[in-house]
């Protein structure tokens, strides 16, 4: 089986996190034993980035969610350092600014959209308006609980304009985000991505996995679907990651525009200059 379809949320199925392995690493032993696997799809995401940038005629939009430490940056390093920079960009979504604020949820998000020919990545996204603000009551129920609807439909809008949607939720073990959360402790280096908040928010756990099953179950669609993807083991997160948005990418069938010049002239004015 493909991974499109392995770790892809059939739509109107529910979740059930506590049932999928965050450990799950396929058939490879470790990230030596997949490293050429890796590599391939790193080149079949320049090649197929190259073409979608060359037919301007649809966009990719992948949004990552996850858990603190999960792997967002490192997802986004991975999947953005085989593509054409001219061509891509990242959007981390943080704390509304007072102009976001004024305007409703979705403003932010739709301004940051990927044109035509354009990959865009999401860190956060939209759903955190289904997530934190659920999870910390930073507005009514009535309010969030209205808001899957809305996303459904916003996405279904972006998706009529040709943009391709895949989003990913990465998935790791409460024990792997304390083991990650030592590392950054004992690495100077990763030092400043320490707050206190991401100790604060371990407390909450079980309400956030909750959170994240309802927008997993109510906002995967065949325009927009979700892929829980097994986290626990970063190559392999970056490995399933890229190999979903290929498989995605080569289902388009997806062709170079044909010249828009006379090609045999332009060759024939070549020669003919060579020769002068």
């Amino acid at each position: 089986m493909n991974y499109l379809e392995r770790f892809k949320v059939p739509p109107g199925t529910r979740v059930k996190l506590n049932d999928i392995d965050p450990g799950f690493k396929d058939r490879h032993k470790n990230r030596e034993a997949a490293a050429e696997e890796i590599e391939h799809y790193g080149k079949k995401l320049f090649e197929l980035q190259d073409v979608l940038y060359a037919e301007q005629r649809r966009s990719l939009l992948i949004c990552l969610q996850a858990m603190d430490t999960g792997g967002k940056d490192g997802t986004i390093k991975h999947v953005l350092t085989p593509m054409n920079p001219l061509s891509c960009r990242a959007v981390a979504f943080k704390e509304p600014t007072p102009e976001e604020m004024a305007h409703d949820f979705l403003w932010r998000v739709h301004r940051a959209a990927p044109a035509s020919g354009e990959v865009v990545i999401f860190n956060r996204s939209h759903y955190e308006d289904v997530l934190v603000v659920r999870v910390h009551n930073l507005v009514p129920k009535k309010i969030w609980s209205r808001r899957y609807d809305r996303i459904n439909a916003f996405e279904q809008g972006l998706a009529e304009h040709e943009t391709h949607i895949l989003k990913f939720y990465l998935h790791i073990s409460q024990q792997e985000q304390l083991a990650r959360f030592k590392k950054r402790l004992d690495d100077p280096m990763k030092q400043w991505k320490i707050s206190e908040a991401d100790y604060k928010e371990r407390r909450f756990w079980d309400d956030y996995m909750a959170a994240y099953e309802d927008a997993l179950s109510r906002c995967s669609t065949e325009h927009a679907p979700w892929f829980i993807i097994p986290a626990n083991h970063k190559w392999f997160r970056d490995l399933a990651v890229a190999r979903i948005i290929v498989e995605h990418l080569e289902g388009l069938n997806m062709k170079y525009p044909k010249p828009r010049v006379d090609i045999e002239r332009i060759r024939r004015d070549y020669h003919a200059a060579k020769k002068a």
